[in-house]
C-alpha cells in the first residue's frame, strides 16, 4: 500500500500538523522533527518514547484520536 500524496506532502508541515494533533490529544513526542539526514527521502523523525507515552498514543488512535 502506497501512502496517499506521500510525494506531495511537505515534512515540515507534516511535522508541525502532527505535532499539534498530538498536542490535541494531550501527548508530546520530545523526538518529532524532520529528519535532516536523509533530505532527499523527506521523512519525518517521530523518535523514541517512554511506554507509557506509546500506550497513550495508541488510546488515542484506536479512540480516533480522543485519549
Amino acid at each position: 500500500m502506497t501512502p496517499r500524496n506521500q510525494q506531495h506532502t511537505d515534512p515540515s508541515a507534516a511535522t508541525d500538523s502532527l505535532r499539534a494533533a498530538l498536542a490535541a490529544a494531550g501527548i508530546v513526542l520530545p523526538s518529532l522533527a524532520v529528519d535532516t539526514a536523509s533530505p532527499h527521502l523527506g521523512l519525518v523523525e517521530l523518535g523514541r518514547v517512554r511506554p507509557d507515552v506509546a500506550a497513550q498514543l495508541a488510546a488515542a488512535l484506536r479512540d480516533g484520536g480522543r485519549a
